[in-house]
């Protein structure tokens, strides 16, 4: 027979709200009387045990926030193998093992260390087993229980939003939906009525009501205006345990907006309005504003505003201010004091957007009186017309009236006008006007075929207020009389061929005539009276504006005639009839067997066999070339003969050093004396001449030693020498300056010239031997050497 071992579990099983409160040692000597013991070994799910109350056999229960100052006690765990001698030791594993249950391992007695919150969770799986003491072996299966937490009322409704916000047309009805809320309670809802809530309206009634159940709110009161008021807060409140005594509850704040609707027509403040509008006022430009009042808000209280009658029904307009929904009336013809000073209109305010549901509140448009009383001002003149068209001959007398404007003052005083014209549009004062009666007159010549339109601005102006004036366009168009007489269309020079036979067409005529014809222009041409007989060529006129000229005779001779002058009389057909006699050049030309013109000049006949353009130019071309090689070939053979100025680097010549020392004058002894450059010496008879150019190179000169190095005289004759007689110094007619410095100096002069302070005389006959060039100056001071003599 099988030998079953059984582990026994007890736990408490009276009422969920009982507990013992012992403490640990206690609650191990002893259990309540109701107790249940669960045989717990390998096969154990399969005996049957009594269950109370349908509670499972292997589960615990625990309340909720257990407030006690000792452990809360759980139950017991018994293996029947537990002999009672301490060799068996209870362990306990899983949720909370240890920590949040304690088991005392000798007895099997289960504890709860701290408050549990069902909240956060509501069920604890725990496995218990036996195991000996001294081996550690399981004398038990290993055994799953269940602690479940017993709920209770700690947790208040708490709604999904603090603040809720809604809004719903105003006059709506009854039972219209406004906005549902929702409260939520963290108890169980399967353990009696902790988290059954039930909502109720603390504040808000009697305009709005809520659904206990489902938390819908909705109008509980008729006709509410958004114009009385605009804005409702209305609490709500959310209480467990279905609404009964000692139950939680939590609270939300609903805030309710009434929406506007189209239920208030617009309406003027007052019935009738009056404006002022000056006679001057522009068109389109405001003359006042009106505005009906709505009581409702945006689209709603849109209003169109309309004129429906009034004797100013024409005259004035009336549009809609958008932004402040204002009427404004504006003119749109001219006011006249003079012809009507008040207008009486009626206006009508209307809504554009009509709610039809409220229209039994009668209708939505009203409707006022506006008065507008017009204000006379000074007007400047007004002319009778906007502009004038006047016409006048070109051929009329000076101070010829063409026409009259006329202009007045519109206001009652009738103010005199004065009239002048602008002349900025009339620089060439070719027209006047009499300032009094308006009456335009000529006072220069016209000419239509100069300017045919003047266009002139007059100007009318009131005598007592000349800056109350007006101007209007004047446009006077010239008419055309024939004053001008046809002449040729073109400057005409024609040619007739030596070989030309008579009757043959030279040339066709035709003619203009600066003058205007209605019926077109009629020329007729003929030859003047004392060509007709004697001309050698005839006209013909051809009746359309045209004639030909056509030869008389068979051949012309250039060397007798060269040119023939044709005088041709031009008539037209106006009256009165003017005509003009132009002339024709025709000249006699030589001409080919075509007719083709060679050549027109006289000359041309003594050579017959005259060379073309193209070879003249090819001579020319060639007598060009011809110059241009003779002139290069002198050019390289002068550039031979020319020796350089100076033949090497070597022939480094004296430089001229100034040092612009000023000496004290001619009295000034301690100066150089330019006497000192007068040397005698210098000229003697072989010295070359130095008008032209020498033939033959010199050699490189060289410098003799002076006679006293130490005396200046010396140092200048020496220079000198060697000047005069070296041809080939640049320029050949020069004068060399030697600036030589030195102590106790005693040249008094420099110039080469016949100097004051120097008693001698100059021997200019060698200036005989220099060649032409030199001849006038030789007999100048040739002559001057014979006056002395005398």
């Amino acid at each position: 027979m099988r030998t079953y071992h059984c582990f026994w579990l007890l736990f408490w099983a009276g009422q969920p709200h009982q507990s013992f409160l012992t403490p640990l040692s206690k609650r191990t000597s002893g259990f309540p009387e109701k107790e249940k013991v669960l045989v717990l070994s390998g096969n154990s799910r399969q005996d049957l045990h009594r269950s109370k109350r349908s509670w499972m056999w292997n589960q615990f229960f625990l309340l909720e926030e257990y407030t006690g100052t000792d452990y809360q006690y759980v139950g017991k765990l018994h293996s029947d193998q537990d002999k009672g001698d301490g060799s068996l030791k209870y362990i306990l594993s899983g949720d909370g093992a240890g920590d949040l249950f304690i088991i005392n391992e000798n007895t099997g007695d289960i504890q709860a260390t701290k408050r549990l919150d069902r909240e956060e969770k509501p069920v604890y799986i725990l496995r218990a087993q036996a195991v000996n003491r001294r081996t550690g072996r399981p004398v038990e299966p290993e055994s799953e229980f269940i602690i479940k937490i017993h709920d209770i009322n700690d947790n208040e409704p708490m709604f999904t939003k603090d603040v809720y916000n809604a809004s719903i047309p105003e006059m709506s009805d009854v039972g219209t939906f406004v906005v549902q809320v929702t409260a939520t309670d963290a108890d169980d809802p399967t353990y009696g009525n902790s988290a059954k809530v039930v909502y109720s309206i603390l504040q808000g009634q009697p305009y709005f009501s809520v659904e206990s159940e489902t938390g819908i709110i909705k109008t509980a009161l008729l006709n509410m205006d958004r114009e009385n008021r605009e804005q409702y807060q209305v609490v709500i409140q959310a209480k467990d345990m279905g609404g009964q005594m000692g139950g939680l509850s939590g609270t939300t704040t609903v805030n309710i907006t009434l929406t506007d609707v189209n239920d208030n027509p617009p309406r003027f403040p007052q019935s009738t309005y009056q404006f002022r509008a000056p006679e001057s006022t522009p068109l389109d430009s405001p003359v006042g504003r009106i505005k009906a009042n709505d009581a409702d808000v945006d689209e709603n209280a849109e209003i169109e505003y309309s004129i429906t009658e009034g004797d100013g029904y024409d005259m004035f307009g009336i549009t809609t201010d958008k932004d402040t929904q204002e009427g404004i009336i504006t003119v749109k013809k001219a006011l006249d004091f003079e012809n009507k000073n008040l207008y009486i209109l009626k206006v009508e305010a209307t809504n554009t957007h009509v709610d039809p549901r409220f229209l039994y509140l009668g209708p939505f448009k009203d409707s006022a009186t506006v008065r507008i009383q017009v204000e006379d001002v000074d007007e400047p003149p007004m002319f009778s017309r906007p502009a004038y068209i006047m016409e006048v001959k070109e051929d009329v007398p000076l101070n010829s009236v063409i026409g009259t404007v006329t202009a007045q003052d519109p206001d009652a005083a009738k103010n005199p006008v004065k009239y002048s014209v602008d002349r900025h549009t009339d620089m060439d004062r070719v027209f006047n006007i009499n300032s009094g009666n308006g009456s335009i007159f000529t006072s220069k010549p016209l000419d239509r075929e100069t300017l045919l339109w003047h266009n002139i601005t007059v100007i009318a102006a009131e005598i007592n207020n000349p800056k109350q004036s007006s101007r209007v366009p004047v446009f006077i168009k010239v008419l055309d009389v024939n004053d001008n007489a046809p002449e040729f269309a073109m400057f005409y020079e024609t040619f007739v061929c030596e070989n030309a036979k008579a009757e043959q067409l030279i040339q066709t005529l035709s003619a203009v005539d600066k003058d205007d014809s209605y019926n077109g222009h009629q020329f007729s041409f003929s030859l003047a009276p004392e060509a007709a007989s004697s001309s050698n060529f005839t006209l013909q006129d051809n009746r359309d504006n045209t004639a030909g000229i056509f030869t008389r005779k068979t051949r012309y001779n250039r060397h007798e005639t060269s040119t023939y002058f044709l005088p041709v009389v031009i008539s037209d057909n106006d009256y009165p009839i003017q005509s003009s006699t132009e002339t024709v050049t025709i000249r006699v030309c030589a001409c080919d067997h075509r007719g083709k013109m060679l050549s027109c000049n006289a000359e041309a006949l003594i050579h017959p066999t005259g060379l073309s353009t193209g070879a003249l130019i090819a001579i020319l071309l060639c007598i060009i070339i011809l110059l241009v090689t003779v002139v290069l070939f002198a050019a390289l053979r002068r550039q031979r003969k020319k020796e350089p100025l100076i033949i090497s680097k070597e022939d480094i010549r004296d430089n001229i050093v100034s040092y612009n020392d000023e000496g004290g004058g001619e009295e000034d002894t301690q100066a150089f004396d330019i006497g000192t450059l007068r040397n005698p010496e210098a000229i003697d008879d072989n010295k070359l001449r130095r008008d032209i150019v020498p033939e033959t190179l010199f050699m490189p000169r060289r410098t003799a030693a002076a006679r006293d190095n130490t005396d200046v005289r010396d140092f200048i004759n020496q220079r000198l020498k060697e000047n005069d007689t070296d041809p080939t110094a640049p320029p050949y007619d020069s004068l060399a300056t030697y600036a030589y410095e030195g102590n106790g100096s005693v040249a008094e002069s420099l110039s080469s010239l016949e100097s004051v302070t120097t008693d001698g005389d100059q021997d200019y006959d060698y200036l005989s031997d220099w060649g032409p060039r030199f001849k006038k100056l030789a007999d100048m001071y040739g002559s001057m050497d014979s006056d002395k003599d005398s």
